[in-house]
């Protein structure tokens, strides 16, 4: 069973969360992958840029994939097309990553549940700026 989460679990999640790779964010101010990446900086996360499309997100470098992110990452939050979460979440599972979170719209169900299988913590089809704003 994926990792549908009450509000107190995705807190939990959220707070123990440090260093999120953006899978898909946009160099683009007025596409919401940017705006909510400004969300999470403003949270106080850090944010790791994955796009191989630009160099560099807010002086913030960006990396082509995840495997290239320095360092460990806590969560990948996908900003992608559902038909490519198979190949993220082959990413995600290779890196260590404790937790995958898709953003509205974006779902793959099995792919949901290998990466729960592999021990990740997965939330999906769920916007995380507006579970920071519940969590206030």
């Amino acid at each position: 069973m994926l990792y549908y989460v009450m509000n107190q679990h995705l807190t939990t999640l959220l707070r123990n969360t440090r260093r999120i790779a953006v899978v898909g964010l946009s160099d683009q101010p007025w596409r919401t992958s940017y705006q909510i990446a400004q969300t999470l900086l403003a949270h106080g996360y850090t944010v790791l840029p994955v796009n191989p499309n630009f160099g560099e997100w807010n002086g913030i470098p960006a990396w082509p994939d995840l495997a290239s992110v320095p360092g460990p990452v806590d969560m990948v939050n996908v900003f992608r097309r559902s038909e490519f979460v198979s190949g993220i979440v082959d990413e995600a599972i290779a890196i260590g990553a404790q937790a995958l979170w898709t953003q509205l719209g974006v779902v793959d169900w099995e792919a949901g549940e290998r990466a729960e299988r592999a021990g990740l913590h997965v939330v999906m089809d769920r916007c995380i700026a507006v579970e920071l704003s519940r969590m206030g």
